[in-house]
């Protein structure tokens, strides 16, 4: 979520990350960033409109998950670093403005929590390898950003947003298998022929479903029918998810959930999932992972609820939302440079 955060989630959040959002000089090195020497420049992992993003903020992040999964995270983790960086740049530039005090106070707030816990605040700086001028920074830009994102979640704005998708904040749930073809780089073609795969499964599946279906007795009544389709669409679809998906979801059939409509799933997915009859696939499904196939195995619906009893969510939502339009809008007017990842 893009909302401001509390203390305790600042800090749990650096914890996650290792601070890797807004910096603008080198992070300070560690074991698998050398420090580079008057002849060798700082590796930059991409840049944004001539600002970089620093090979070593990347790597830092990277530490922090598993080795077999570095490459796969990394795209995603320059694309985060990057959008965050256009936001604040141009925020920078409208004139978005945050105090040094703002920001000591920031700071005060999270030494007292830590020392609650029982930990050092310069421990933790060392621990994360993060300089304490690159902890303000980063607090500056989400300060800024809140400024920016909060004079736009007017309660107008806000409560539209809540009548428009009230299942999104009253609790509904979806439960749901799916099946995910990855293209292998953004050729369009390939692109184009993943959406045509995901088709071509659904429409197998739906094929082996109704061939058992034929085979049951006529004698059989409809809520037995109802029961025996349920059984063989989950049973297909999870044994072409174990032959085809590239999720690693594939060894459970595929079976993701239950999950709200907000704050699990990317949008593109949620979304699609709940407008979804149970046991009813979707079309092809397009997010930053790739094309998926969806079936939704469950509904739950949730409870009546009052704006003002969701309203904070309703306001990270709406912040989340605003954070990725304005993200692609500044994207379409800039110029995004993305470097390959270093040789091991």
């Amino acid at each position: 979520m893009r909302g401001m955060p509390s203390v305790r989630a600042a800090l749990l959040g650096l914890t996650l990350t290792g601070l890797t959002a807004f910096a603008q000089t080198p992070a300070p090195t560690t074991p698998s960033q050398p420090a580079p020497t008057a002849n060798t420049p700082p590796a930059v992992a991409a840049s944004v409109n001539g600002y970089p993003i620093y090979e070593s903020v990347v790597a830092r992040a990277l530490d922090r998950v598993p080795p077999a999964r570095r490459a796969e995270v990394r795209p995603g983790l320059i694309d985060h670093l990057v959008n965050n960086l256009l936001i604040d740049l141009s925020l920078k530039h409208a004139g978005y403005k945050v105090e040094k005090k703002e920001v000591d106070q920031r700071v005060d707030e999270m030494k007292t929590e830590l020392k609650k816990v029982g930990r050092d605040f310069d421990k933790m700086l060392v621990d994360l390898k993060v300089a304490e001028s690159e902890l303000r920074e980063h607090i500056e830009a989400d300060l800024r950003w809140y400024k920016y994102a909060a004079a736009q979640a007017t309660d107008v704005t806000l409560k539209k947003l809540f009548d428009d998708n009230k299942d999104m904040f009253d609790g509904s749930t979806v439960r749901a298998q799916h099946i995910l073809l990855t293209p292998t780089d953004k050729d369009p073609k390939k692109a184009a022929a993943a959406a045509a795969k995901i088709r071509e499964i659904k429409v197998s599946i739906e094929k082996e479903v109704a061939a058992g279906m034929a085979k049951l007795p006529q004698t059989t009544d409809k809520l037995k029918q109802e029961q025996e389709r349920a059984r063989m669409l989950t049973e297909t679809f999870a044994k072409y998810a174990k032959a085809h998906s590239d999720c690693p979801s594939k060894n459970q059939g595929g079976s993701v959930g239950p999950f709200p409509k907000a704050g699990f799933m990317v949008a593109p997915f949620a979304n699609a999932a709940f407008a979804l009859k149970q046991y009813e696939m979707s079309d092809a499904v397009q997010t930053p992972f790739g094309y998926h196939l969806i079936l939704c195995v469950e509904r739950k619906a949730g409870r009546e609820v009052k704006f003002d009893e969701v309203k904070d969510v309703v306001k990270e939502v709406y912040f989340d939302r605003l954070h990725e339009s304005l993200s692609a809008q500044l994207r379409a007017q800039s110029k995004v440079v993305v470097n390959d990842p270093p040789k091991q």
